[in-house]
This record gives structure tokens, C-alpha cells and sequence, in this order.
């Protein structure tokens, strides 16, 4: 089987799930149903990122260990995955041994190497963001307090990994490999911020400023900046040097939000793994923000979207559908509750809810609840027909494009065409005829419904994944992968029963 490796980026200890984390790992979780649905062998990996000052002083200011708070943060992520049905295959928490072990044995490779260097240094901390700033991060002359907190001038002794030398590698690799950064656009962004000089990353903490964190096996009296040692997750994970790493490295999609692309995972990431003389990701998958009213969600200006809540109250397929259909991987987008309730009511509701609703209870009622024979295709049914033949493909090239939100948006014509033919077929009236051939067209207008809702609930498969399965288990259906799935066959629900009478997917939403 081909394999595919696709990472996140690990959530970080100090806080609590938001709808940026909610959407990364269904976005990615997506991604991911839909390679296992077209035959990869796929590894998922997600986790949590647990060292560092803000972890630290955190817990210190609860009256806990840090280890205490971390336990606790990664069950509120990790029952956040389970509510989303996030199909991760593999959950890493940075403070497991797995990762230590791997973290100082790379570290040491690279202080052997010359790449680590001990030197004295002087510059502007930032506790928020946890690390030293630069004149590049100053707005108009200044630091904005807003994203750094309070900032402090720091003089001592550290250990720094070299950036510089690898810089000329890094422009040619981006300019070379387009596919390298996604969207494109993006990549301008990372080589402007690389037109200067960069400084050398100081990756260690002194062990009387900060204790919380894995030990330098060079030097017992510091320990491994958070951002180096979270980023090597992403190799500790698939076991670096044994042959599970050769099976899935390089990574096929690393996701991340477009607010940590630069300079920790465009930058400084690429050229860790250059110093290892590892292969690149392939593809870095940068994602918009989520806004409300234009702006960035924040605590304080009381914007927040809390996706559990959402998930919780109309239901976990609901709510993947609307970030997926809203916003275009790559770009920013709007949250109202305003739009979530038009997109449920309508085209959940609606368009889908309600075809799978009547479609059942016409079988129940004109059939006995038996899915009759596909007879002769007429006009109407051969428009259905062509047409599940053209958005099969456009739904397909979108999913592997990224374009969920088209993708979608194909599905919904197509379903919209099937709640038009039977408006135009009327097997309701068909159905008060005595005509063999009028029993005919019920039939087959009843046949060609079912199975139209069968396609659709395959594809959108990995979108819904638990509304596609209910639809499936009316058909008494079981599906693993879409082999031979996705072609319109007419024998395919022939004398099957339907399993339940009705099914409400989508209550109204008033």
C-alpha cells in the first residue's frame, strides 16, 4: 500500500481548544479519511506540546506540578479529537520518553557536528511568545504589546543552533519546490522574511530561569528551548533511525495555522532537518483564521467561538461541514451563528436531511421498504445519471486539490438535481396510477433516487463521516474504502431493505 504521513502542529499546554485547534484537525482529519478511502496506508499524527516557561509558570500560579497541568490539558485536546471524530493514528505528548530520548540524542548529533554553538547574548524576551525578539518583529518602530506581552532585556550565556549558513539552501529549496509551501502565496511571505540576515536560534533556557524542560545531554545546567524541542516531534514520533521512519518520512502534508509558518516551521524547522541530512516535508500546509465580523477572535473582545459548544448542540457532522464548506484552506474566513444556522437549516436540513427523509419513507410507503430494479432510463433519469458522473470527478480533483469548500459545493448541486428530479418525476402522483408503465417510472425514479443518495453519501464520506454512515445503514451498506464505490450502478441496492422507516439527520434549527 502507498503510504502518507501527515502531521499537525501540536497544541501547546498553556491553554484550551478554540476553533483554530478545532479546525486544523479536521481539515487534516479530512485530508486523511479521504487517502485511507482511496487505498493509503496512512499514519495520522497529532499531539501536544508540554514544556516551557508559560507551562511552568502556570502551574506554579495553581498551586501544581507541570506535569499535573499538562495531564490535564491534553485530556481537555484529547477529548476534543474524540467529539470531532478526529481519526488521528497516533496522539504524541512531548514529555513522553519516546520523544525525550529522541530530542537529546538529536541534539547531541548536531553539538558534534558544529551546528550548536555556547555564546553570551543580550536581547529582548518575550515570556508570551518565549523567545527573544527582533527588529524585524517591531510594528512602526515598536513591539506590540498585544502580541508579546510584556518584553524584557536579557543578558546570559546560551546555547545557539546555526541558521545562517543554511539560509542560501533554504531560498533555493522554496524557489525550487513550489509545491513546498501551500497556498503559494505564502512562500513570498517566508523568502521576504529571509532577504535579511537571520539570527541563530538560542535553543536552551538556563536551569535557574526556567527547570521545565528535556536536559541537554551536553549540559546538565540547561534545558531545550520549547519550539526546538516541540518541532522534532514530528520525527520522534515515527521513530527517528528505525525502519517505521524510513516508511513514512518524509511527512506528505504538515498542517499548521499561518500565524506559526514563520520563521518556526518555514524557517527554522526545514533547516533542522537540513542539519540531520533528512529530506524535506513535502508539502507545508499553512491555514487561515477564523474571524467574527472581520477580526480575529479574541478573549478580550468577548469573540470567541467555542467549537465544542457548537459540535455539542447540533451535532459534531454539522459542524465539520460548515468550516469545511466556508472557509478555502489557505485564507481567512467568517464565523456568525447566523451563517452556521443558514448553511444547517438549509442545505443540511433541507436539501440533505429532508431527501433521505421522504426518499425513505416513499420506499417504506410505494415499496414495502424493498429498493426496486433501475428499468428505463428515461430523460430525467439519464440528467441524474450524466450528472453524478461529472461532479464524481470534480468532487475528486477537488479533495485532492485541498478545495474542500468546492468540493461541497459540487456535492450540494448535485444533491439539489436529485431533490429536482423528484419534483419532476412526482412519484407520489406516479404512484395513484394503475399504468404498468407510470408503476414503472415509480420504480425507477425511487431506484435512481437510492442510489443517488448512496454516491452522495460515499463522497461525503469523509466530511460526514457519521451522517454517511446512518445514510448507509439504511441501505444496509458497509463501506472501507471507495473502490468500485463511486460508479453509479443499478444493481448495486437491488431488493435490498431499508433498515429503518424514517431518520431525522438534521433537527431544525429555529
Amino acid at each position: 500500500m502507498k503510504k502518507f504521513y501527515l502531521t499537525t502542529a501540536i497544541d501547546y499546554a498553556n491553554g484550551h481548544p478554540h476553533i483554530g485547534h478545532a479546525y486544523e484537525k479536521i481539515l487534516a482529519d479530512v485530508i486523511c479519511r479521504t487517502k485511507r478511502l482511496l487505498g493509503y496506508d496512512v499514519h495520522f499524527l497529532t499531539g501536544l506540546d508540554e514544556h516551557g516557561q508559560k507551562v511552568e509558570q502556570t502551574a506554579k500560579d495553581r498551586g501544581i506540578s507541570p506535569q499535573m497541568l499538562c495531564d490535564s490539558v491534553a485530556k481537555e485536546f484529547i477529548d476534543m479529537c474524540a467529539l470531532l471524530h478526529i481519526s488521528y493514528d497516533d496522539y504524541i505528548r512531548t514529555t513522553q520518553p519516546r520523544h525525550r530520548v529522541i530530542v537529546r540524542d538529536i541534539l547531541q548529533k548536531l553539538f558534534d557536528k558544529g551546528d550548536i554553538y555556547k555564546a553570551e547574548y543580550t536581547g529582548f524576551y518575550s515570556t508570551r511568545v518565549e523567545r527573544f525578539l527582533h527588529e524585524k518583529d517591531k510594528v512602526n518602530g515598536v513591539w506590540p504589546e498585544s502580541e508579546f506581552g510584556q518584553i524584557n532585556e536579557i543578558t546570559e550565556i546560551n546555547y545557539f543552533f546555526k541558521l545562517n549558513p543554511h539560509k542560501q539552501w533554504l531560498v533555493d529549496y522554496i524557489t525550487t519546490h513550489e509545491n513546498f509551501i501551500f497556498p503559494k502565496f505564502r512562500a513570498k511571505q517566508v523568502l521576504e522574511f529571509l532577504k535579511e540576515d537571520i539570527n541563530d536560534l538560542c535553543i536552551s533556557r538556563p536551569k535557574n530561569r526556567l527547570s521545565w524542560g528535556i536536559e541537554l545531554p551536553f549540559d546538565s545546567t540547561y534545558v531545550t528551548y520549547v519550539w526546538f524541542d516541540a518541532l522534532i516531534n514530528y520525527i520522534s514520533a515515527v521513530y527517528f533511525g528505525t525502519e517505521k521512519f524510513s516508511e513514512f518520512w518524509p511527512v506528505d502534508y504538515h498542517v499548521v495555522g499561518k500565524d506559526i509558518l514563520v520563521p518556526a516551521h518555514a524557517i527554522y524547522w526545514p533547516i533542522m532537518l537540513h542539519a540531520l541530512d533528512l529530506p524535506m516535508p513535502k508539502t507545508l500546509l499553512a491555514h487561515g483564521w477564523w474571524l467574527c465580523s472581520g477580526e480575529k477572535m479574541s478573549k478580550s473582545v468577548g469573540n470567541v467561538i467555542d467549537p465544542l459548544d457548537y459540535a455539542k448542540q447540533f451535532g459534531t457532522d454539522a459542524f465539520r461541514y460548515f468550516v469545511l464548506r466556508e472557509m478555502a484552506v489557505g485564507q481567512d474566513s467568517d464565523f456568525s451563528h447566523e451563517l452556521f444556522v443558514s448553511r444547517y437549516n438549509n442545505d443540511l436540513g433541507n436539501d440533505l436531511g429532508n431527501l433521505v427523509s421522504r426518499s425513505s419513507h416513499m420506499l417504506q410507503r410505494y415499496c414495502g421498504g424493498i429498493i426496486p430494479k433501475i428499468m428505463t432510463l428515461e430523460s430525467p433519469e439519464n440528467e441524474v445519471v450524466n450528472l453524478w458522473s461529472t461532479i464524481r470527478n470534480k468532487v475528486l480533483e477537488a479533495y485532492d486539490r485541498l478545495q474542500f469548500h468546492s468540493a461541497l459545493e459540487s456535492i450540494f448541486i448535485f444533491i439539489g438535481a436529485i431533490n429536482k428530479f423528484l419534483e419532476v418525476r412526482a412519484p407520489w402522483k406516479l404512484a395513484k396510477s394503475d399504468h404498468p408503465k407510470d408503476q414503472e417510472r415509480l420504480h425507477t425514479a425511487l431506484a435512481v433516487c437510492s442510489e443517488a443518495i448512496r454516491l452522495t453519501a460515499t463522497i461525503l464520506m469523509p466530511v460526514l463521516p457519521t451522517v454517511s454512515q446512518k445514510i448507509l445503514e439504511i441501505f444496509q451498506i458497509k463501506m472501507v474504502s471507495w473502490e468500485n464505490q463511486l460508479d453509479w450502478s443499478k444493481e448495486c441496492l437491488v431488493n435490498r431493505s431499508l433498515a429503518v422507516k424514517s431518520i431525522i439527520l438534521f433537527p431544525k434549527i429555529a
